[in-house]
């Protein structure tokens, strides 16, 4: 997907290893920006080594959307199916809400989390702000999941993004209440792949 803007186009691309390895240094960029963003700026204590933001959900079972400029990392997210399995740890809104994940609230689930190939979860959304690149990104993701077969895809991240998935034309339904911590507030919720 393309899109022209006063500046360079952005690009969103869909990448998953080992079929896009060509692209990973786009991945790399985004780690890098989960860093500037989450850590640098809303000062999340976040594991950090040699400037990438990462965790046990960043395996070769993500498939990453990144947004870039002429490869300047403008945005991105990371889409994970719900039947994955990483050693114990299988996606963060289902871990979390079985009390897995120390800093995270556990109250984000009023229901058992799905384990389901037709579900996935999009989590670490961030965007630099620039109008065009966040819907773009969602989009992409929409229809990278499509392509997939995914009926509905999990969200974890501050209310707004439920209010923003709704001014696309979504039909959100949260999963539980919205809770927070000493990082800031957050919903789970959920959406039909369009």
């Amino acid at each position: 997907m393309t899109q022209r803007s006063d500046q360079a186009e952005l690009q969103i691309e869909v990448i998953r290893c080992p079929e896009e390895l060509s692209l990973w240094h786009l991945v790399h960029g985004y780690l890098q920006l989960r860093t500037d963003v989450f850590v640098d700026q809303m000062s999340w204590d976040l594991y950090v080594h040699e400037g990438l933001e990462f965790e046990q959900y960043d395996t070769l079972a993500a498939v990453y959307i990144v947004a870039h400029r002429a490869g300047d990392i403008v945005g991105g997210a990371r889409l994970i199916r719900t039947d994955n399995r990483s050693g114990v740890y299988s996606y963060m809104i289902r871990d979390a809400a079985r009390g897995m994940l120390e800093g995270l609230p556990h109250d984000l689930c009023t229901e058992t989390a799905p384990v389901e190939p037709t579900t996935w979860e999009l989590t670490r959304f961030v965007s630099l702000p620039c109008s065009e690149s966040a819907k773009a990104i969602l989009q992409k993701a929409n229809a990278y999941l499509a392509s997939e077969s995914a009926t509905r895809c999990l969200f974890l991240g501050p209310p707004v993004f439920l209010r923003m998935a709704k001014s696309m034309g979504y039909a959100p339904r949260a999963l539980g209440p919205t809770t927070g911590n000493s990082d800031g507030r957050f919903l789970a919720f959920e959406c039909n792949v369009i």
